[in-house]
């Protein structure tokens, strides 16, 4: 073998070996032959004509996601970022679309989310935007499936992933927020107060209730012993003045008793002299017997009257 005639073995070699290519899964290659679209060739093992066909380009056929982040205002005046996420891929039988109609299609779906963004949320209030975010994104996505299909794009999902007002929107949203908290915890609170005292109310009217229920038994019993007492008494002899002079009495002097066992008491009972007891007794009695006699006077007077 001629020693010249090695580096065209080798060049051929080359040639031959640069004739095959590999496309991987999920992926495109278009193949151009001087310069005009030839074919389009999917994942395997692939040949092509060495220095005639060329791989002018590779499309992934896998889901794609593009963020976009959007400055616009809303209808109270707000200005507000949104963050947008499209997922979108390249059709497969729309390949050769996708290469030679567009050029660059990040810059194409950026446009078509901005003027959709652009023309929704300035309809809606802030907290509008919040509670309506998947309308938004469904008239994103509906924008975009119009008019990238026609480039060989498949528009699959957009979500608005991300609303973001000015700091100080947030903030006095924030306090709103908590100014609205407070004010239920406070009703809770009054309600919780007027139920104690509502409940603290009947409480004390039960137990005053009670207690006087307790007083008119106590007097009920005291005055049915001072019954029986005089009439124990009326039948030694005794008149009623003069039984209810001495229970007085009996009862002055049972107070002084209880009064002498109590050694810090504090009160006072006047009098207190050792004649009090009988001086009490004399002018009882004589009340009494002033009282029978005007009685009597009065029944004589009114009797005459009648007459």
């Amino acid at each position: 073998m001629s020693f010249f005639a090695i580096p065209f073995i080798f060049l051929g070699l080359i040639i031959l070996i640069s004739s095959f290519f590999i496309v991987k899964q999920q992926t495109a290659a278009i193949i151009e032959r001087f310069g005009r679209f030839q074919s389009i060739r999917h994942s395997g093992l692939q040949l092509k004509i060495p220095l005639v066909d060329r791989i002018a380009g590779k499309l992934s056929l896998k889901i794609q996601q593009l963020d976009v982040i959007i400055e616009t205002k809303t209808l109270d005046d707000v200005f507000v970022r949104l963050k947008v996420s499209v997922q979108y891929k390249v059709i497969r039988d729309k390949v050769y679309d996708a290469f030679y109609k567009l050029d660059y299609p990040h810059d194409q779906i950026t446009s078509y989310v901005f003027d959709v963004v652009r023309a929704e949320v300035p309809k809606m209030k802030l907290d509008d935007v919040f509670v309506r975010k998947d309308d938004i994104a469904i008239a994103v996505k509906a924008e975009l499936n119009d008019a990238m299909m026609d480039y060989g794009y498949d528009i699959i999902k957009t979500l608005v992933t991300d609303i973001d007002p000015d700091a100080q929107v947030k903030e006095a949203m924030n306090r709103i927020n908590a100014s609205e908290r407070e004010k239920i915890a406070a009703q809770f609170e009054g309600d919780a107060q007027r139920i104690l005292i509502v409940e603290k109310a009947k409480a004390e009217a039960e137990s005053k209730r009670l207690q006087g229920q307790g007083i008119a038994d106590q007097r009920r019993e005291i005055a049915r012993g001072l019954e029986e007492s005089v009439e124990v008494l009326n039948r030694v002899g005794i008149n009623s003045q003069e039984a209810s002079a001495l229970i007085v009495v009996t009862q002055h002097y049972d107070t002084l008793q209880a009064l002498g066992e109590e050694t810090n008491s504090n009160l006072i009972l006047l009098p207190n002299a050792p004649q009090a007891g009988s001086n009490m007794l004399n002018d009882m009695v004589a009340s009494f017997t002033a009282s029978n006699q005007i009685g009597e006077a009065m029944k004589n007077a009114s009797k005459k009257t009648d007459k």
